[in-house]
């Protein structure tokens, strides 16, 4: 079922909104290491955008570059959670893809190829109404690394939350710690002469920050391929009053 197996087993790499305080990512890890012992965990993110699987789906597409073939991306920014929403596994190109149906998994997974789409049938013996990243995509997730089948649904891909979507954002889609601004925009679509407009401010490109001075707003092409919005020794999010979902204009 898997085209990477490795000394020590798969990779199982998880992006979630979880935070990095509480014990949410410890119990979802504890899960994986009881039922895959021999897989290899990698956690991506643990602080993508909290309650907003549209932006932090955008965010996960750009990020899987540097992963090997072969991974299981257990994915949970699920405000959704116990209600009707459907529970995924995906397999696109040569990964797996285990969340929760709201868009979160549709980019990343477009980007690789083609896919298979399946609603998962499975549940464990206990499933709480709030914790299904811990109870339900853990298990599944391990269990594929296992290369165990898993029983699911064949569904259309058009049938999923997020088919629709752009292939750009032109959204602020995550605030780092130095308080840069990542965007949903590729950053291969914009040219060097396009001037982005935010909070009403004009802001140029620089292909690095030294090339402007302390202070001055601009944006540049990120090392995951995304149009970024920065100060050069300081934050964009306070200077410009920027958060996830801030809408991102081009000056006329």
């Amino acid at each position: 079922m898997h085209d990477s197996e490795r000394e020590g087993g798969f990779v199982i790499v998880t992006f979630t909104d979880f935070g990095r305080e509480g014990p949410y990512l410890g119990q979802m890890e504890a899960v994986l290491a009881h039922r895959a012992p021999l897989s290899r965990v990698i956690h991506l993110q643990s602080d993508a955008p909290a309650f907003r699987p549209r932006a932090a789906a955008y965010l996960l597409q750009a990020l899987l570059a540097p992963f090997p073939p072969g991974c299981v991306f257990l994915c949970v920014v699920d405000p959704g959670v116990g209600t009707a929403r459907r529970p995924l596994m995906l397999r696109a190109g040569a990964h797996w893809f285990v969340g929760p149906d709201n868009g979160l998994l549709l980019p990343a997974a477009c980007s690789q190829g083609a896919m298979e789409a399946r609603v998962l049938r499975w549940e464990p013996p206990f499933l709480s109404q709030s914790f299904h990243g811990r109870d339900l995509f853990a298990p599944v997730a391990a269990m594929l690394a296992n290369g165990e089948s898993v029983p699911g649904d064949p569904v259309q891909p058009d049938a999923l939350q997020g088919w629709d979507w752009p292939a750009a954002l032109w959204e602020v889609i995550y605030v780092d710690a130095y308080g840069n601004a990542m965007t949903g925009i590729p950053a291969n679509s914009l040219s060097d002469a396009v001037v982005l407009n935010l909070a009403d401010e004009h802001i140029p490109y620089r292909r690095v920050f030294g090339e402007v001075g302390p202070g001055v707003p601009f944006w540049y092409r990120n090392s995951i391929g995304l149009v970024e919005i920065a100060v050069n020794q300081g934050s964009a999010a306070e200077r410009l009053g920027l958060e996830v979902g801030s809408p991102v204009g081009c000056a006329g």
